[in-house]
């Protein structure tokens, strides 16, 4: 028996946010709006972006005993989100500072801060946490060798009732073989697969689906790519699906890859497929955009069903 349809392991940040009219260029200097903190993260977010849609979701994740750490706690809480793999202390919460221009688009600097603490060792005392899940979701704003000890512990668990991996590579990294093999799905945008992707020919093409396709050489079970306005390309051994957006005016992105990913985990915990899951996502993500900030932009399962 299964006590969650999603494990989320990954970062949790207090998001810094300012609202600028363009976004400096190197070496300027520009005025913005107010700051405001928001509980973000890729991990966190993720979290709260399925717990919010109706998921039974938990997160493995470190923070600092500081306010941020207790804003991101409280945030996963009011979601519906099992806290009891939140570890507390070590360094300062991180912290993610974000600008906001006046189309929606954002740049992001962190500051990994506790999220640099999540050790491989964490992963390990927790096996009992990963046993319990459908789905473990992954990103990289943890240790490489954290997000190694998952895919390991999701391949030795193994079996039909054993998790699934759902690996977003942001920030981009070179990922070992053995990584790469867990994922199903690797799920990335462009920026992430043409990095990945590397010297490989198929880096330079135009078309998705050459991504797809030389991304899944590389061992992944299967892939998708994000395509923002586009929607998505779903690709695994035997087809390539591109799967539409909804039109929608965006308001800002922040999050909207979270909610994209955190939907789809959620989907595939329930026992979707993966195009089906996908095309779930899509709306999601869409309907995150029109809202401002991350995990505030998050919406409800009856909010993506009026769409």
């Amino acid at each position: 028996m299964h006590d969650h349809d999603l494990l989320v392991v990954g970062s949790a940040n207090a998001d810094l946010v300012i609202g600028v009219e363009r976004r400096p260029a190197a070496g300027e200097t520009v005025l913005g709006s107010d700051l405001a903190v928001h509980p973000g993260g890729k991990g966190a977010n993720q979290a709260v972006a399925a717990a919010r849609l109706g998921a039974r979701t938990a997160l493995l994740a470190r923070v600092g005993d500081d306010a941020h750490g207790r804003l991101l706690l409280e945030s996963q809480r009011a979601a519906g989100v099992d806290t009891a793999g939140v570890l507390v202390g070590g360094a300062p919460t991180g912290v993610a500072l974000i600008t906001v221009d006046p189309s929606g688009d954002n740049s992001i600097v962190v500051s990994p801060g506790a999220n640099a603490r999540l050790s491989p060792d964490d992963v390990r005392a927790a096996a009992d946490l990963l046993a319990s899940a459908r789905v473990v979701s992954v990103q990289l704003e943890i240790p490489l060798e954290t997000v190694a000890a998952v895919a390991e512990a999701v391949r030795t668990a193994g079996g039909e009732t054993g998790p699934r991996l759902v690996l977003n590579p942001s920030p981009p990294a070179a990922l070992p073989a053995e990584v790469l093999a867990a994922c199903d799905p690797l799920v990335l945008n462009e920026h992430e697969a043409r990095f990945l992707l590397g010297e490989d020919p198929a880096g330079r093409e135009e078309a998705p689906e050459a991504w797809a396709a030389a991304l899944l050489a590389r061992g992944p079970r299967s892939v998708v790519v994000t395509l923002g306005a586009g929607g998505a390309l779903v690709a695994d051994r035997d087809r390539t699906v591109l799967v539409p957006s909804l039109p929608v005016e965006a308001v800002d992105t922040t999050g909207a890859g979270d909610a994209f990913t955190g939907a789809l985990g959620w989907r595939l915990g329930v026992g979707d497929d993966l195009e089906t899951a996908v095309r779930f996502a899509v709306r999601v993500g869409a309907a995150a955009v029109t809202r401002a900030g991350a995990q505030e932009s998050f919406p409800t399962a009856e909010e993506v069903a009026a769409r």
